[in-house]
């Protein structure tokens, strides 16, 4: 009888036989293809990779561990901050790279170590910035407007410079410092301890609109650097020669995340009012649809103060590969309570009028009338996809009154704690988004989430006021329920302030503090159960 069925049924039975079954919650067998122009297949970019998954392929081991923070510096640990998104890979499985907005490390990650071995001040940094972040560890925030001005002095602009950045397989980093866009490399790249410069620099004031800020970079599947600007997207070669290609956008609108890159040089860009996907044809930055570029709004409009602007606070992030039935590019929308939003990123399958392919609410297990909003990217898995609150309180009101900036500094220990999370699943069967399960009771500050493949786990950092202080908690992808607990203390070095979640290879915890990354590898002697 199976004989008469077309490849389309055969896809469809497949699916049919997972939702009967329960196995692997409608899980995609594709995976992103690796960008060849990227230092490594992970990691070499800001979450993780071209679709901006947020999932990493280590296994990570279960139970609760107690991570003794510094002073005196117990963990290998590079001092960086105050922001240190993300521990980049190099092309050397040896090394990788720190960066935050004060200076840039090439940190020794062979045999255990995290040493950094050769570090550079990025232009208007200095070592009393560094100064500053250490004395936090002593000296604890007290007050609000103690709060403000450590901002102040750590990021006088009150953005966070250096966000999204790229490692390309020459092991060159790139990242936006001020409205330039840096390229650094080892001064021999045998000899890392010979340390690091910045090889070349764009101005890119001039391609940029006047008033206009840079947000970050990514990458094309060519290997062109991709320019995200706050109303613009640009094209550059990476040796900064011959032309840039710049698509406008909207006067009224803004961008504040990165990007995600199809491996057909599909670009998918969200502003706090429109979802793009432009493509870049080799030649032309295209958004005409006959290139198979589009546009489409999305629900927008109220604003938080624990929220930066008013528009999705997620980087797009692609879902569906290969053979999977369905391709899709999802965010969460900038609504009071957010829904989490699915788009055909490819032609409108017949039966459908709309690039919306499906919305679901996100209600985290909290009471009706919960503000949730979260400024963190969507993390996807095979179908699957989680997303986590960022919002204090029911009515959004328990920030400083200050800044986004200033509450993630003091969220916590001095304001109380986000809570709410809850993972959804994509069925391809019937075009439609579910949620898998919640949890009112973890909370995730202001980190990103991350996803271990290998383990089959969901992790988040959040603050929790039973004396544990901060915690990473490793939930099970399919159930929610608590798998892995890193207790990391009350004091700030806990605190991921906006950073992403990040394990190495080995399994151990690589927490970008914001103090620096640290290596928080402990002896399985002293795990315990949960």
């Amino acid at each position: 009888m199976f004989r008469f069925c077309t490849v389309r049924s055969w896809r469809r039975m497949a699916v049919a036989i997972g939702l009967m079954t329960g196995v692997g919650q409608f899980a995609s067998a594709g995976t992103p293809v690796p960008n060849p122009f990227l230092a490594a297949p992970t990691y070499a970019i800001t979450h993780f990779d071209s679709s901006q998954s947020d999932t990493f392929p280590y296994a990570v081991t279960g139970g609760a561990r107690t991570v003794a923070p510094p002073p005196p510096l117990q963990l290998s640990q590079a001092t960086n901050g105050p922001v240190n998104i993300m521990t980049f890979a190099s092309t050397s499985p040896n090394y990788m790279w720190g960066v935050s907005p004060t200076g840039v490390t090439y940190i020794s990650v062979a045999n255990d170590a995290f040493t950094p071995v050769a570090r550079a001040l990025l232009p208007g940094a200095t070592a009393t910035l560094q100064t500053t972040l250490l004395g936090l560890l002593t000296n604890p925030i007290g007050t609000i407007a103690q709060a403000q001005a450590i901002v102040a002095q750590l990021l006088p602009t009150g953005g966070i410079p250096s966000a999204y950045g790229v490692v390309d397989n020459n092991n060159v980093l790139y990242i936006n410092s001020g409205n330039q866009i840096l390229a650094l490399a080892l001064n021999v790249p045998a000899v890392p301890l010979l340390g690091i410069s910045v090889v070349r620099s764009l101005n890119a004031t001039t391609f940029l609109q006047p008033g206009e800020n840079l947000a970050g970079v990514v990458m094309t599947y060519d290997g062109k650097l991709v320019v995200l600007g706050t109303r613009s997207v640009s094209i550059v070669d990476r040796s900064f020669t011959g032309p840039v290609h710049t698509v406008t956008l909207g006067a009224d609108e803004s961008v504040s995340n990165s990007a995600a890159v199809d491996e057909n040089n599909g670009i998918y860009v969200v502003s706090d009012r429109i979802l793009r996907k432009l493509v870049w044809t080799g030649s032309a930055l295209s958004q005409n649809a006959a290139d198979g570029a589009w546009s489409s709004s999305y629900p927008s409009g109220d604003t938080f103060p624990t929220i930066f602007g008013s528009g999705s606070g997620s980087t797009p992030t692609l879902m569906g590969f290969g053979a999977d039935p369905d391709k899709l590019v999802v965010i969460t929308d900038g609504l009071t309570r957010m829904s989490l939003l699915a788009f055909w990123r490819d032609q409108i399958p017949a039966g459908f009028t709309n690039r919306l392919a499906g919305q679901i609410q996100v209600n985290c297990g909290l009471p009706a009338g919960y503000a949730i909003q979260t400024d963190q990217s969507v993390a996807v898995n095979g179908y699957g996809a989680f997303v986590v609150n960022n919002v204090s309180a029911a009515d959004g009101s328990t920030g400083s009154g200050t800044s986004a900036i200033v509450d993630g500094l003091i969220r916590g220990p001095l304001l109380p704690s986000p809570i709410g999370v809850e993972r959804f699943a994509w069925n391809p069967l019937t075009h439609a988004w579910a949620s898998s399960w919640a949890r009112s009771d973890i909370s995730s500050n202001s980190m990103v989430p991350a996803i271990s493949a290998g383990s089959n786990l969901v992790f988040t950092n959040g603050y929790y006021q039973n004396g544990w202080g901060w915690v990473v908690s490793g939930l099970d992808w399919n159930t929610g329920a608590t798998v892995h607990q890193t207790i990391l203390g009350t004091g700030i070095w806990g605190n991921g302030f906006y950073a992403v979640m990040q394990f190495l290879p080995d399994g151990a915890l690589l927490f970008n503090s914001i103090i620096g990354p640290t290596r928080a590898q402990q002896p399985s002697g002293i795990i315990n159960p949960l």
